[in-house]
């Protein structure tokens, strides 16, 4: 019994010296931190005869909050949207369990409500970039509003004029009248890596600097309908109003505007999106210089490369932006760029995915030369292309595909002249019904084939003969509603 207790003090004495040491190393990052004004790093003390694990950092964002907090605003809108006519009945609204409302719903008396307006309020989030009241947010954030209200951590509020809205990039740059503001720095988001460190403060549902943190989770993330965005994707917990506030590295620097998040109840689910600051930055310098923004445009529309199509092209890996159609009369049309052609490099940087290229393109001022490493027939060429003004582009995403009766599992039949000009091709099948291949791949009744391997085909034996040439995979171009895309097909 008493080698027993004696057992207990000394396990008792050991413990308790371990918390004090811990406590004593937490104490003392504690107090550096308070000196040198850097994020804190939280270390845990290795116990005495173990090996020492990685030390885990853990960053303190208090002094990046103290500091640039200030700089980040609250923006309330309101502005009149239009409402359309509508019919209504004079009783009201009336209880859907009312045992007389499908009566009254249906043979009631009713008179028309005519169009109107109604008031459109919104809160969202922005920071200040420069001491005299430039500020960035989001274009959505401001959209159709009628008055712009800014308001300090400081409380003061201030009218604010909308200088410029730029809805492809979703960047809108206000100005209020003051001077002397804290401003937070921009930072450079090529430098920020997956896994890096990253906090957003903003407006949440109202509630004003509110402060989360996360991790970056992947970079240079394409989104539907935002071709001219690579995006920075994050898990900081992002929620409506957060709109327009800034993500932020651990030196306080922006590194992009929150805009998006994916989510199926509204709110946060792990999925956020931030703009490039140096994205929103030359879209701040054209609306302050210009009024508008400009952006490059080479006339293409563009997919994606799989393993299937890589090999159908001849391509050692699934990289680079697949052409899948070519504009008459545009830049790459006059360079020589035909459907079927991969581009490797734009201006001599690597295109790794296509959905790199509608962003570097776009910020390419109109008529500079630039050049492109291609892959055009099996064979690697360099092309130089004159940048055009953009118009409204097209770009192609393929998840489905297309192709022939036999080996591909396809009925066709040739379009009839009509078809042809409105598919705007001298040739084409239409796809009657597809099994098989042609159906795994996903090709439907009422698509286009137009070429197989980047050769055109005009009749079900054009296509019989050049899928019996090929050998594991045939890369099939299809038209699909308004859209032309490039669809693997693994033959076996």
């Amino acid at each position: 019994m008493k080698a027993t207790a004696i057992k207990l003090s000394i396990l008792a004495t050991a413990v308790a010296s371990i918390f004090v040491g811990a406590y004593g190393g937490a104490h003392l990052a504690s107090s550096a931190h308070a000196e040198s004004g850097a994020p804190a790093i939280t270390a845990v003390a290795p116990v005495a005869g173990t090996v020492a694990a990685p030390v885990m950092a853990l960053p303190n964002f208090q002094s990046i909050v103290e500091r640039y907090g200030p700089a980040v605003v609250n923006i309330s809108v309101e502005g009149t949207v239009k409402t359309a006519a509508r019919m209504q009945s004079p009783f009201g609204r009336i209880d859907p369990n009312d045992p007389f409302y499908d009566f009254l719903r249906r043979f009631g008396p009713q008179f028309q409500v005519p169009q109107g307006e109604q008031v459109k309020r919104g809160l969202g989030s922005g920071f200040i970039i420069s001491a005299d009241g430039v500020i960035l947010t989001n274009a959505h954030v401001v959209e159709d509003a009628s008055q712009v209200t800014v308001k300090l951590t400081d409380k003061r509020e201030f009218k604010a004029k909308v200088l410029g809205v730029d809805k492809p990039t979703d960047v809108a740059v206000l100005k209020i009248d003051a001077h002397d503001l804290p401003t937070v720095p921009l930072g450079d988001p090529t430098q920020t890596k997956v896994g890096d460190w990253v906090l957003a403060i903003g407006s949440p549902f109202g509630f004003e600097n509110s402060v989360t943190a996360g991790i970056v989770s992947a970079k240079s993330r394409s989104l539907p309908d935002e071709g001219y965005v690579p995006f920075i994707q994050t898990d900081v917990a992002i929620n409506p109003g957060n709109s327009g506030g800034p993500l932020l590295n651990l030196k306080g620097e922006v590194v992009g505007i929150n805009s998006q998040i994916f989510s199926q109840s509204g709110g946060y689910q792990g999925l956020s999106f931030a703009i490039p600051i140096n994205v929103a930055a030359q879209v701040k310098d054209q609306l302050l210089a210009h009024g508008k923004v400009t952006r490059g445009r080479l006339g293409v529309a563009i997919q994606d490369l799989n393993q299937g199509l890589a090999e159908s092209f001849g391509l050692d890996s699934a990289r680079g932006a697949l052409v899948s159609n070519v504009e008459a009369d545009s830049p790459a049309a006059k360079a020589g760029l035909e459907a079927g052609d991969v581009i490797l490099k734009f201006d001599g940087q690597p295109v790794a995915a296509s959905s790199e290229l509608p962003s570097r393109v776009a910020a390419v001022p109109p008529g500079k030369a630039v050049t492109l490493d291609v892959w055009h027939k099996g064979k690697a060429r360099s092309v130089t292309v004159t940048v055009g003004e953009m118009k409204p582009a097209q770009v192609a995403s393929a998840e489905s595909g297309s192709p022939d009766r036999g080996r591909l599992g396809v009925a066709v039949r040739p379009l009839n002249p009509q078809e042809q000009q409105e598919v705007e091709t001298r040739g084409g099948l239409l796809v009657l019904d597809s099994s098989g291949p042609a159906a795994r791949a996903g090709i439907e009744q009422g698509d286009v084939i137009l070429a197989v391997n980047g050769k055109p085909v005009t009749n079900a034996e054009d296509l019989r003969r050049q899928v019996a040439g090929a050998g594991k995979h045939v890369a099939l171009l299809i038209q699909r509603n308004d859209a032309r895309i490039f669809v693997p097909i693994e033959l076996g």
